[in-house]
C-alpha cells in the first residue's frame, strides 16, 4: 500500500455493523481515501448486512461451517474467493467474531486489520471493556492492529484512550469505547492508504516507511 492510493475495503462483521457504518459513511463523504468493495458476514441476519444493503454496498452471507470460533476450510476459501473477486486491497474486521488463520492471512499478507475495545496488550479476548472495569484501571480505550496468527497480538497501528469513570457500568463504558472506535478506525485506514505505516518486528511505525 504505497503513497496515496484509494483502498478497496473488504469488511467482515458478525454484529450490528456500527464500525462498518462509520467507515462506509466516511468513505462516501470523501473523508478517507477508500471505498467499501464488499461486506461479508458469518451471520445470516446480522445487522451489518442490512446496513450495507441500505447504503447500496455489495453484501453477502457466507455460512461459517461447523466450528464455533473459526471458519471451516470451505468457508475460509469462500471468503478469500469473494474478497479477491472484489479486488480488495485491505480486509477490515469490524466485530467479526471468528478467528482467521493461516490460509486467509497468507492470501492477504499484512492486509488484514482489526479493532479491539481495549488498549492492547491489556485485556485481549472477549468483553475487554468488562475486563477493564473489573480490574479497576482508570483508562482503557481501543486499538487498531494488524491481524496475525495469535488473538489480538498483531502489531499496533493506532490507539485511543477512554477514561473509566467511577459511575461507569460495563454498558456505559462499552458505549464510550465504541464512540472512540468510530473515530479511530477511519483514521487508521487513512494512514494505511497514505502508505504511512511500516512494520518492523512487533512495532508499526507512523511515517513514510523507509
Amino acid at each position: 500500500m504505497s503513497n496515496t492510493t484509494r483502498l478497496r475495503l473488504g469488511i467482515l462483521g458478525s454484529g450490528k455493523g456500527s464500525n462498518m457504518t462509520a467507515i462506509a459513511d466516511a468513505a462516501a463523504a470523501g473523508q478517507i481515501p477508500a471505498e467499501v468493495a464488499l461486506v461479508l458476514s458469518d451471520v445470516a441476519d446480522a445487522g451489518i448486512l442490512a446496513r450495507a444493503a441500505k447504503r447500496g454496498l455489495p453484501a453477502q452471507f457466507i455460512p461459517p461451517g461447523k466450528f464455533r470460533t473459526k471458519l471451516d476450510e470451505e468457508a475460509e476459501r469462500a471468503c478469500i474467493a469473494a474478497l479477491q473477486a472484489a479486488r480488495v486491497d485491505l480486509v477490515v474486521l469490524a466485530g467479526f467474531m471468528r478467528i482467521l488463520k493461516g490460509e486467509f492471512l497468507r492470501a492477504f499478507p499484512q492486509r488484514v486489520i482489526n479493532i479491539h475495545p481495549s488498549l492492547l496488550p491489556s485485556f485481549p479476548g472477549l468483553e475487554a471493556w468488562r475486563q477493564a472495569l473489573d480490574y479497576g484501571v482508570k483508562f482503557t480505550g481501543c486499538t487498531v492492529h494488524f491481524v496475525d496468527q495469535g488473538i489480538d497480538t498483531g502489531a499496533i497501528i493506532a490507539q485511543q484512550t477512554v477514561p473509566v469513570l467511577d459511575t461507569d457500568t460495563p454498558e456505559s463504558l462499552h458505549e464510550r469505547i465504541q464512540q472512540a472506535e468510530r473515530t479511530l478506525y477511519p483514521a487508521a485506514i487513512t494512514l494505511l492508504a497514505g502508505g504511512k505505516i511500516s512494520v518492523r518486528g512487533r512495532r508499526a511505525f507512523t511515517g513514510a516507511g523507509d
